[in-house]
């Protein structure tokens, strides 16, 4: 494993082309392109900004104020996420036909998905920066430094997951099906339509236990919320732990390798 492991750093230039490659092919024959990956968060936060401003004003705390942006913070990088699992999901047995020459390493193909998810969030950020200074958001030089270290958290627990998802889906295709669900219940188990400290004491530990609460309150804490940025030592903690599901990751991925090829 380990040995396959330091590989990766070989195959760099090959999931750069790669990644280019699938972000070309996504916008492939519409007018705009590239254009989508900064329409489609700026029509996103526009229509949150409608429901939460004319359809349900005052069901936040006005502290939150302006909510849509709030929310916008955490569905940001959560979109990026659960994209990059549902797409890992199926990446192996669409991309088949790589898999079956000996010389691809498969483990190139969810990182591929990772990193293209990665490259449209950063896309994104533009339309976010945008409106916090249209809202006069105050954002501190201090708490943005933070800001690369909750995306390099983020990466490295996404591409556990996704390498783990995809050599799993090979040989269980229901997990496909399975994690479209558990994706819609994470969603509602992380503080990203409503505040953390809304929540029950009692809701708020659980809620602890799931490593994307913290990712979520990290990014609107930075972005959002003024003051400095208090949630570093649960940062850090997630992670230690994002490198231990990276390396369970790539382990399951690395023992279920030679059986790949016959399954997809």
């Amino acid at each position: 494993m380990l040995a396959n492991l330091q590989h990766l750093f070989r195959y760099r230039g090959l999931i750069q082309s790669l990644v280019a490659r699938e972000l070309k092919a996504r916008y492939r024959g519409s007018v705009l392109g590239f254009f989508w990956s900064f329409v489609n968060p700026l029509l996103l936060l526009l229509i949150y900004s409608f429901v939460f401003t004319v359809v349900l004003p005052g069901v936040h705390p006005p502290e939150l104020e302006p909510f849509a942006l709030f929310m916008f913070c955490g569905i940001l990088p959560w979109t990026w996420f659960s994209s990059s699992l549902l797409e890992s999901s199926n990446v192996l047995i669409a991309g088949g036909n790589l898999i079956r020459k000996v010389l691809f390493p498969a483990e190139v193909l969810p990182i591929v998905t990772v990193f293209a998810g990665l490259v449209h969030f950063c896309l994104g950020l533009p339309i976010l920066a945008g409106f916090l200074i249209y809202y006069r958001v105050p954002v501190h030089t201090t708490d943005l430094l933070w800001f690369p270290v909750i995306v390099l958290v983020q990466l490295v627990l996404t591409l556990g997951l996704g390498m783990f998802v995809a050599a799993l889906t090979v040989h269980f295709r229901d997990v496909r099906d399975l994690l479209a669900n558990l994706l819609t219940l994470w969603f509602f188990a992380t503080p990203i339509i409503y505040p953390l400290s809304q929540a029950p004491p009692n809701v708020q530990r659980l809620l602890s236990l799931n490593p994307f609460t913290h990712l979520a309150v990290a990014y609107q804490e930075v972005l959002f919320r003024p003051g400095p940025f208090t949630g570093w030592p649960r940062l850090l903690a997630v992670g230690g732990a994002s490198v231990v599901v990276f390396l369970a990751g790539y382990f399951v991925f690395d023992r279920l390798r030679d059986t790949l090829a016959e399954e997809v």
